[in-house]
């Protein structure tokens, strides 16, 4: 497949799952639009990919600001004069269970994770209309929103809603050509999942391991995923292979889930 003069952009891809989506797509020949609220981070991530002929550029946005989400949009259309593809994977994974939350925790959470991909969306949907094509939607679930997971009130909730938002989001935009699906990593091994199993440990008063071996064991394939694992499933939603598929949501976590 010939993507050389393909563009992508995915946010949250400074480090973790989103870098290594950025990374995979990077290779498959995409432009791609690396877009983080760790504007330094985001720069690092992008000097890290190089090809002749292709470009990674680095964007500030927060994704919970819907305007924000659309000018960095419109900046990377200028950019590369291009968009087929956009990957909103941004979140955060807080522990947190229900009588902990705050208001303002509430609204963060709830104003990353589902606004980050509301207005992602949204973005899309105006570039792809501007530019006259149809494009790819690939939104970050997790197995936590296919089963709720204890202690993650807010995580599972958002990651819930997304996957509704995704379905919703397919069937009003299939007659524009655009796609829209989600990709829900389990255990990952990622800075963000490190926090949540030493979070746990602390409050349950146990040894990091502990924390860990607690969503481990119900992996089926009996080992974490690399973050690899996750981009090859991004890199197989934003290619000409998965033209026929939408509103779906494909679970990669190792056999946790099994729907």
């Amino acid at each position: 497949m010939d993507n050389s003069k393909k563009v992508a952009l995915v946010t949250g891809a400074a480090q973790g799952i989103g870098f290594k989506i950025a990374e995979r797509l990077f290779n498959d020949g995409f432009n791609v639009a690396i877009v983080d609220f760790n504007e330094e981070g985001a720069k690092k991530a992008a000097e890290a990919l190089s090809k002749e002929g292709q470009e990674a550029v680095a964007f500030r946005a927060d994704v919970s600001d819907r305007e924000n989400v659309f000018d960095v949009t419109r900046k990377v259309v200028e950019h590369f004069g291009e968009l087929n593809v956009v990957v909103n994977n941004a979140g955060l994974g807080p522990t947190t269970p229900i009588h902990t939350v705050t208001p303002e925790q509430f609204n963060q959470v709830i104003g990353v994770n589902v606004g980050g991909v509301f207005w992602g969306i949204q973005a899309a949907l105006e570039q792809f209309e501007k530019l006259g094509h149809g494009g790819k939607i690939i939104n970050a679930t997790s197995q936590a929103g296919v089963e709720g997971n204890a202690g993650l009130s807010l995580y599972s909730s958002t990651k819930f809603a997304v996957r509704g938002l995704t379905q919703v989001a397919a069937r009003d935009l299939a007659d524009k050509g655009i796609t829209v699906n989600a990709f829900a990593p389990g255990i990952v091994e990622t800075p963000m999942m490190e926090g949540i199993a030493k979070k746990l440990a602390e409050e349950n008063n146990q040894p990091e391991e502990w924390g860990w071996k607690q969503f481990t064991d119900q992996i089926t394939l009996k080992r974490l995923s690399k973050p690899e694992d996750v981009a090859n499933v991004v890199g197989f939603l934003a290619s000409s292979d998965s033209d026929y598929i939408t509103g779906q949501t494909i679970i990669v976590d190792g056999g946790m889930r099994f729907h």
